[in-house]
């Protein structure tokens, strides 16, 4: 009792002393950056002013001094505090006097980053705990910490973790767990469930154990309002799982730790359908930490799997990606690669599950019939009797050794079969042997069931042949696999395979899913997606390559760093995209010889080559291009692509190689250069001529020599590389062309070798000779004879200074050609495909032709801008003093030059190429108009598709021939029923219009057409062509905007994409989506072109989210008023109507223009649909207008809504009644019309039946006369009379 007064003074001092430094401290850190020190013996004067102070900066702070400090506060309560202080109150002002230092420090947030600083925070709050009955008190302050300082969320975790593992002491943690299960947050409040979820993680990773005894209560935080407390909770529930499998229970095959993990799981997988996208992406992040748990989890595995696949329909990114993740996480954690190996290739696997279920098959029923031969020599009698007397005892007696074994097998833990329910129960939380799944019995084939019964039935009969020894001894080798356990293996390996087969074939299931993310706008989870692929392809899966030849085209998306949502840097798409393709097939493989690996290599590029797409190999050539310029490629590499060439190799090896070849030279030329004679060789020799494709590659490959730097637009160098005419290369293109073939990929071949000879031609000045030789071959040929390649070659030699020159034999062959056609009495007896090839050539020499002259240009060009330079320079030298004024002269002079040699180039293209006399094309102009024309007359399908596709080239040349044929070509895209003709000319109107946009502008509803084809391809490739040139200008939209709009709904998701994608590029422009609106909505909704209600309703959904500024929905809201009033029908109004409620009302100008617009739609309102769209109309006025403003005009105008709908109402009920009035009335008057002509046609009746009565009166008169006079006539004479 002494040293009571004096502990009490000391403990205020350190209280005292703690306050002040803190006081210091924070005063110091206003004015200056680094607090200044506080003088040991200060009384709270301003020590940062003293010299003192200042001589003892560099050498004292308070954060130094902190660990020091509370050592002491906790040497102090190692007293014994209950026989100094007898009672509570005054025990408890100590302590609190000594801890709230404690708690004062922590809620710096800088010092708990210090680790002796918090460690000692710990220490003082523990032993007041533990020694001196603080437990209630530091419940308080641990929750008020919890709910004002974010930062303590952690460290309060640490603190009662520390306070359960090294002072025993957890009854502190319990009771904050069961406050904090108490606390109910709603959705509103942010700040605090965020401090209380990262908490409850925390403290669940610290001390799992502490948070499962009190789970129970815990658990109803997963209905919370707020989703962070959701979070935490699956978080937890996580933290306990991998508690639990870590545990001791788990070896010792505890029942009911595997039913608390059952049911943790289920928990996990019924969060996936949380409403909040934060919850089920953080449940599947939990699950994709799980998978590295020990304990492979077979059951709840298969499980996680179906329901991550499910996932990836997810309408939020997050939780795609998230699945994505876990799908790959669950590949590469695969609990099936102890037997052979990782690979998961599904045609193997089902080859195993085979062979074992075929064993198993064999063995059981070897053992069945076994014991049906054991028992044939029993009675039946014999058997009833067994049976009754075994009835009673069965279980007691025991079995057979024929039963001992396979019961053993179905109660050994880990064996899993349907014949013990009651033991797969029991094991059903067991993770490794759990219970069948569902889906794994569906694997099984429906001949396993045969055995299975008669091996039940083989174990009834078993027990009957007890008696009979002799039949078990007689079977004695079926017997022994029963013993040796081969059953219960075999059975084990059968659901092993089983289970993996389930696994296999649910992420094979996933593929199609996944390739759909890789397009996603989302970074992260295009990442995710292309290492899902790279995954499963290591894994073998099968239908990974499909992924694998996707992912090519993410070669063409810009890299830019972007940061995710858990802070990481993003890698950028293209790299990773390189990176993957090189992991998969350029890097080495371990313990592989050198010679080995490049020859996988080699293959593996190879390989990416077959049955790609013109797509794929356009992406797949940029990232080789790529590859290559970073030098990814080794030499040898590029060697052994060059062997690739022997007869004894496939076609489609050579044909690979000398693709990839060619890809590598677009960034390195000499990969090509250096093997020139290697190409013509093989490519264009004996191997190229009976392998087109492989000969059009190699025509690519040559192309490669001319380099492939990309032109600047309007630079005017020019950096390619030219050879001679008489090269040896021409000479085997011109080869190529001429030889003899009846394949169609001659075309393919036959337009990159004019390509090559364009792309080749070192003389400028003319365009090269061998197009003529190869079309005076093709046009010289004699009807109906067999022509020789060889025969004018020394008759087709054009003069070398003419551009367009032509030669005499030529003309004459095509004169001489036709006189034979009409001396032959119109006959076709020409060859159908060497016309075809003619005018293939024709017209790709006729395209060609022009990029001939745009190069001639830029050449002309060059050549001036050399000249101008160096006459600048040379009067610069000269006169160094020269004005800018005679500069911006001269440079006006260079303009003028280049605008002289645009406008003669143009010149010549007008009119010389198609219209000049010497001109050699010219020639062939009317002969693609006659035969195009004439269908009836050439009915050949690929002679009409290529003199189509050329007659469409021959269009883009001159304006003039456009303009007097173009019809023709609109009326073959009407008429023809082929749809790759259509296909072709509506790609080739795209390019005319490139050339005259004039021509096309006014004829634009004929291309529009093409939206309405039957055909997908032609109405894909119209979509493209349209999209194409509105967005560039080309031609302007007249109202065809509608059919655009309808393929938004089109069934095919190709065409829906695309439509999507033009309005989405169409809204960037000015207005123009805004401009169209109302002609859309008419297009849509009246006349022939109107689609059904559900298509239109979704069409404006997607296309009125364009309309984001509030003047033009102000706009528009006016419009559509005025449309209304105009309107016709029911149908208009209701559409109008949705239309006017897509719109937002965020303005109350929007607001008021409907409002003044009341008189144009009130007549409209006693609908019931238009009236509930002005209903939501008014819902979201009211939820966007200000908290401050009334809603009395709202309320007004709703009221008046009311009253024009009940007048409205009124009014068709009067109309209806008037109708029905109406039709009344006429249905009276026809009838009183119908009685007054019937009262009409009485007086008549009357006066005819008064003259018919005196007119019989008269005739019965008569009668007896006459019957008197005419008595001995005959009966013809009676019937006559009686009939008169």
């Amino acid at each position: 009792m002494a040293h009571k007064i004096p502990l009490e003074m000391y403990a205020f001092l350190l209280h005292w002393f703690v306050s002040a430094a803190e006081k210091v401290k924070l005063r110091g850190e206003e004015g200056a950056p680094h607090p200044p020190p506080k003088g040991r013996r200060g009384r709270g004067g301003k020590a940062g002013g003293s010299r003192a102070a200042a001589r003892t900066a560099d050498t004292w702070s308070w954060v130094d001094q902190i660990p020091g400090t509370l050592e002491l506060f906790s040497k102090a309560m190692k007293l014994k505090t209950h026989r100094i202080w007898m009672t509570s109150p005054e025990r408890d002002a100590f302590i609190t006097c000594i801890t709230r230092p404690a708690y004062r420090i922590s809620e710096g947030e800088q010092y708990m980053k210090d680790n002796a600083i918090k460690r000692n925070v710990y220490k003082v709050v523990c032993i007041a705990v533990k020694h001196h009955g603080h437990a209630v008190a530091a419940q308080i302050s641990i929750m008020q910490s919890l709910q004002y300082y974010e930062h303590l969320s952690e460290p309060m975790a640490e603190l009662l973790s520390c306070l359960a593992k090294d002072f025993d002491h957890a009854q502190l943690g319990d009771e904050v767990l069961r406050e904090i299960a108490g606390m109910s947050f709603n959705a509103q409040d942010t700040k605090g469930p965020r401090a209380f979820s990262r908490f409850l993680v925390k403290y669940s990773e610290e001390s799992p154990r502490s948070v499962l005894k009190q789970i129970s209560l815990l658990l109803d935080h997963l209905d919370s309002e707020s989703y962070p407390m959701r979070m935490a909770l699956v978080e937890v529930i996580g933290s306990l799982i991998r508690e639990l499998s870590s545990s001791e229970d788990m070896t010792n095959d505890s029942t009911q730790t595997h039913k608390q993990l059952s049911g943790l799981f289920d928990l996990l997988i019924s969060r996936m359908l949380d409403l909040s996208s934060y919850v089920r992406s953080k449940v599947l992040a939990t699950f994709s930490k799980l998978c590295d748990l020990r304990v492979p989890f077979p059951k709840q595995r298969l499980k996680i799997t179906r329901h991550a696949v499910a996932m990836l329909e997810d309408k939020a990114s997050t939780v795609r990606k998230s699945a994505v993740a876990l799908l790959t996480k669950l590949v590469t954690t695969h609990p099936w690669g102890l037997m052979h190996g990782g690979p998961l290739n599904l045609e193997k696997w089902q080859g195993y599950y085979q062979e074992v279920a075929t064993k198993l098959d064999k063995l059981e029923d070897a053992v069945g019939k076994a014991v049906e031969r054991g028992e044939a020599g029993e009675e039946t009698e014999q058997e009833e009797e067994d049976e009754d007397e075994k009835s009673g005892d069965e279980d007691a007696s025991g079995e057979e050794d024929d039963e001992m074994q396979t019961d053993n097998a179905e109660n050994t833990p880990g064996a899993r079969t349907k014949g013990k329910r009651p033991r797969e129960e029991d094991d059903d939380g067991m993770d490794v042997d759990g219970q069948r799944d569902e889906d794994l019995d569906s694997i099984m084939d429906e001949d396993e069931e045969q055995p299975r019964r008669k091996k039940r039935k083989g174990k009834k009969k078993a027990r009957n042949s007890t008696v009979n020894l002799a039949a078990m001894t007689s079977e004695q080798e079926a017997l022994a696999a029963l013993e040796s356990n081969e059953v219960l293996h075999l059975r084990l390996r059968k659901k092993y395979y089983s289970e993996a087969l389930s696994f296999i074939k649910t992420i094979e299931s996933s593929i199609d899913s996944v390739i759909q993310l890789l397009g996603s706008t989302n970074k992260a989870e295009v990442l995710e997606a292309m290492e899902f692929f790279r995954v499963t392809s290591q894994y073998e899966f099968q239908t990974a390559e499909v992924g694998i030849k996707r992912m090519l085209h993410l070669i063409w998306s810009k890299d830019n760093n972007q940061t995710s949502e858990d802070g990481k840097e993003l890698k950028g798409v293209r790299s990773r995209l390189l990176e993957c393709y090189r992991n998969l097939y350029l890097d080495a493989l371990p313990d592989m010889e050198p010679k080995q690996q490049v020859n996988r290599i080699a293959k593996n590029m190879i390989e990416l080559t077959y049955d790609s797409t013109l797509a794929e190999l356009t992406s797949l050539e940029e990232m080789m291009k790529t590859m290559m310029e970073e030098e990814l490629v080794h030499h040898d590499i590029i060697n052994k692509l060059w062997q690739g060439s022997p007869k004894s190799l496939p076609a489609c090896q050579r044909r690979g190689a000398i693709i990839i070849l060619s890809m590598f030279a677009l960034a390195k030329r000499s990969v090509v250069s250096e093997r020139v004679d290697v190409l013509l060789r093989v490519g264009l020799g004996p191997l190229g001529k009976a392998d087109l494709t492989l000969a059009r590659y190699t025509c690519v490959a040559l192309q490669r020599l001319n380099g492939s730097a990309k032109k600047v637009k309007g630079s005017l160098l020019n950096k390619t590389l030219r050879m001679e005419m008489d090269n040896s290369v021409f000479r085997k293109l011109q080869d190529a062309i001429e030889h003899p073939c009846r394949s169609k990929e001659w075309f393919g071949m036959a337009e990159q070798a004019i390509n090559t000879i364009y792309a080749l031609d070192y003389q400028e000045s003319h365009p090269p000779r061998v197009y003529a030789e190869a079309a005076a071959t093709n046009i010289d040929v004699p009807v109906g004879e067999e022509r020789d390649p060889n025969a004018t070659e020394e008759d087709a030699e054009p003069p070398a200074s003419t551009a367009f020159a032509s030669h005499a034999p030529v003309s004459h062959g095509v004169l001489s050609t036709q006189g034979g056609c009409q001396a032959s009495g119109e006959k076709d007896v020409g060859d159908v495909f060497h016309l075809s090839q003619l005018l293939f050539v024709v017209g790709h020499v006729a395209i060609k032709h022009i990029v001939f002259l745009e190069l001639v240009e830029r050449e002309w060009k060059r050549q001036k801008d050399e000249k101008e330079l160096a006459h600048k320079l040379a009067a610069g030298v000269n006169s160094p003093n020269k004005g800018p004024k005679e500069v911006e002269e001269l440079d006006q002079v260079a303009g003028n030059v280049e605008d002289e040699i645009g406008e003669r180039i143009a010149a010549v293209r007008e009119t010389e190429v198609l219209y000049g006399p010497q001109s050699l094309l010219a020639i062939f102009g009317p002969l693609l108009v006659h035969v195009c024309g004439s269908p009836h007359k050439f009915k050949n399908q690929t002679l009409r598709a290529t003199a189509t596709l050329s007659f469409a080239k021959f269009l883009c040349i001159s304006s003039r021939f456009c303009d007097e044929h173009h019809h023709l070509l609109f009326k073959i895209l009407e008429t023809s029923r082929d749809p790759s003709i259509r296909s072709n000319i509506v790609i080739a109107l795209g390019d005319v219009a490139v050339s005259f946009s004039n021509i096309i502008d006014e004829n634009s509803n004929e291309l529009y057409k093409g939206l309405s084809d039957q055909d997908l391809v032609v109405k894909k490739n119209t979509l493209m062509v349209l999209t194409h040139l509105i967005l560039n200008g080309m031609i302007k939209v007249k109202g065809q905007l509608g059919e655009m709009a309808k393929c938004l709904e089109d069934e095919e998701p190709r065409v829906s994409d695309l439509a999507k994608l033009f309005f989405t590029e169409l809204s960037t422009k000015d207005n123009a989506i805004y401009n169209n609106l109302p002609d859309v909505i008419s297009h849509l909704s009246s006349g022939e072109h109107a689609v059904d209600e559900e298509a239109f309703q979704s069409t404006m959904r997607y296309i009125f989210t364009f309309i984001e500024k509030e003047k033009q929905a102000e706009n528009i809201v006016e419009k559509l008023c005025q449309r209304l009033r105009l309107s016709e029908g029911p149908r208009q109004w209701r559409d109008i109507a949705f239309c006017l409620a897509l719109l937002p009302y965020k303005s109350e100008r929007s607001v008021k223009k409907l409002i003044d617009g009341l008189p144009f739609y009130r007549d409209k309102l006693h609908d019931k649909i238009v009236f509930e769209y002005f209903g939501e109309i008014l819902s979201k006025a009211r939820s966007n207008k200000g908290a401050n403003k009334p809603d009395s005009d709202l309320n007004e105008f709703q009221s008046i809504l009311d009253e024009h709908r009940r007048q409205g109402e009124e009014d068709q009920a009067f109309e209806k009644r008037v109708e029905g009035k109406k039709a009344a009335a006429k249905k009276k008057a026809t009838r009183r019309s119908a009685r007054k002509k019937t009262q009409a046609q009485e007086p008549e009746e009357r006066e005819g039946a008064s003259t018919v009565a005196t007119a019989a009166g008269e005739s019965q008169s008569a009668r007896p006369k006459r019957r008197a006079q005419t008595r001995d006539a005959s009966d013809d004479d009676d019937d006559d009379d009686m009939y008169v």
